[in-house]
């Protein structure tokens, strides 16, 4: 963090002249940073699922740590499930590519659970930095537990930050994809604890004609004007 009261920096400067490096904060709605990167299964490039896969990636403080590796196995398990809804799983700390083949060996051996999706090795912060999972209040030197969901279009639609103690629910990353994918699917939107099946949101009116036209809907599902559910 740039101590210079006289400086100028800010997120949105990559080089504030003081020594110090920032990068801007990924935002929702943009395009999603891209990166080539050293993994576990060889190099790869953002963009490579560009038209193709959503994106879940994740960060993680360090290996053989124990919070990440039940993460690890608790990722690992629902594989099946990314893959059913045509997502990739990329994995990240700030570690090396021999520390990483070494801890998911030892998860397979100890835990009997493979891992299969890649995981980035980020020894310059690289990556990190440019998504923002290093939080200096947190620690310098590793990556918070941070959440990306990209889509296909390659736009960050969400995030979700955690602390290093605190491991992550699987199911609710998943429940964010069935909710971002039946936004787009159906252009809905889904209400606080949805999760597949439930009623979904028809769009608030955006013009007077359509408030008075939602007016004039009856039933249980509309809750008021601007609150209407239904089935899908």
């Amino acid at each position: 963090m740039c101590d210079d009261t006289n400086c100028l920096c800010d997120a949105f400067d990559d080089d504030c002249g003081c020594g110090d490096f920032y990068h801007e904060m990924p935002r929702l709605g943009e395009p999603a940073p891209e990166f080539i990167a050293e993994t576990t299964h060889g190099e790869i490039k953002l963009s490579d699922y560009r038209d193709k896969k959503w994106v879940v990636l994740f960060s993680h403080p360090a290996d053989f740590t124990p919070v990440c590796t039940t993460e690890f196995v608790a990722f690992s398990k629902a594989y099946p499930e990314f893959e059913k809804r045509n997502v990739a799983l990329i994995g990240l700390s700030v570690d090396s590519s021999s520390s990483h083949l070494a801890w998911i060996r030892d998860i397979e051996e100890k835990l009997g659970v493979h891992v299969p999706f890649p995981v980035i090795a980020d020894l310059d912060t690289g990556v990190a930095s440019l998504y923002g999972m290093i939080q200096p209040a947190m620690s310098s030197t590793a990556a918070c537990r941070a959440v990306f969901f990209i889509d296909p279009k390659g736009i960050l639609r969400a995030m979700i930050y955690y602390p290093l103690t605190t491991g992550r629910c699987i199911a609710e990353i998943l429940r964010v994809i069935d909710a971002l994918q039946v936004n787009d699917t159906h252009h809905v939107a889904t209400p606080a604890n949805w999760k597949p099946g439930d009623k979904v949101i028809v769009p608030a009116p955006k013009t007077q004609k359509e408030m008075e036209e939602r007016e004039k809907v009856t039933g249980p599902d509309k809750k008021t004007w601007y609150l209407l559910m239904k089935d899908l």
